[in-house]
């Protein structure tokens, strides 16, 4: 059986989870999609992957309100997270202090420079048994 990280990518603009999943795919992780953060926490709590790479601007539940469910759910407290930010949307560093916030990158962003990050943030997380996720 494969084993594989599980990132799961939280955007509501699909060219950039398009982009993302692709770049990750090609790495070699196992990758599942949200376009909004009430949809990722509810996959996040079902199967918890071992990272999360998410934007800040989304509808119903934003990057950072995600972030922080996840913070504090005893299951998912520990899942890194990288919180993706458009040009021009400054964040306090109040905004992102959330003990699992690991990195903020602004768009636009290089995915190798992504994929490099997700490695590094990854490199200590045991790889599981891939099944039902990569269902992007």
């Amino acid at each position: 059986m494969t084993t594989a990280h599980n990132i799961l990518i939280v955007d509501d603009e699909a060219h950039i989870l398009q982009v993302l999943s692709l770049k990750l795919r090609n790495c070699g992780y196992s990758i599942a999609t949200a376009v909004d953060g009430e949809d990722a926490l509810h996959q996040a709590k079902i199967d918890p992957p071992d990272l999360v790479i998410t934007d800040v601007q989304m509808p119903y539940m934003n990057g950072l309100e995600f972030a922080h469910a996840l913070s504090t759910n005893k299951e998912t407290a520990h899942i890194p997270v990288v919180v993706l930010t458009a040009r021009g949307h400054t964040l306090e560093a109040s905004d992102t202090n959330f003990p699992n916030v690991r990195k903020v990158l602004s768009k636009p962003f290089s995915p190798r420079g992504v994929a490099e990050l997700c490695a590094q943030l990854l490199k200590d997380v045991p790889a599981r048994n891939i099944g039902k996720r990569d269902v992007a």
